[in-house]
């Protein structure tokens, strides 16, 4: 359980911050970098619950946002340090296999696409496919730190996964009376 004293510690106020392991980083680094873009994607989703979304979606989506958290935890301590070692990722294999049963349940009752979809719709179907655009800046974002440091593939593959899931559940929570614009070539 995590216990905050103080909200407060007033090292951001020279561009700085503490990484999981308490090592000190620019803000500006790819770590945090990568980490602001998984909270953001978390706050998308959080903003699509407040939406009403309905269910089963409601419980998944609060279930990624808190695969989200144990990504942001993972991300926040670098490979290399010794707290990493110690540790094993909070991420599994089964929360992937979770994200492929769900896209598999969806395939299902979804039809085949005969075009690309506009964002828009409903506002929660517009938001959903914000939170999909988002998570593939968080997976490009994680890419990059990749390019320097060790990161493991399980990450990758979840956001990956997870934005391919983000875009099916805007399809099929689509209104009927309010759907996404179909795009219209030249």
């Amino acid at each position: 359980m995590v216990h905050l004293d103080s909200i407060t510690t007033k090292t951001g106020d020279a561009g700085r911050t503490r990484l999981g392991d308490g090592t000190e980083v620019s803000k500006t680094d790819l770590r945090i970098e990568s980490l602001g873009s998984i909270d953001e994607l978390n706050c998308l989703l959080g903003l699509c619950n407040a939406q009403g979304v309905c269910e089963p979606y409601f419980s998944w989506l609060r279930q990624i946002q808190n695969d989200l958290f144990d990504l942001g935890a993972d991300v926040s301590v670098p490979s290399q340090s010794d707290a990493s070692k110690k540790r094993t990722p909070r991420l599994k294999p089964e929360r992937v296999q979770q994200l492929d049963d769900w896209l598999e349940e969806l395939h299902q009752q979804l039809p085949a696409l005969s075009s690309f979809i506009l964002p828009g719709g409903s506002l929660c179907t517009a938001t959903l496919h914000l939170a999909r655009s988002v998570c593939r800046r968080a997976e490009r974002d994680l890419l990059r730190l990749t390019e320097t440091e060790k990161v493991s593939q399980q990450m990758r593959v979840y956001l990956n996964r997870l934005s391919d899931l983000l875009f099916q559940i805007a399809r099929i929570t689509e209104e009927p009376e309010n759907p996404a614009p179909l795009w219209k070539p030249g």
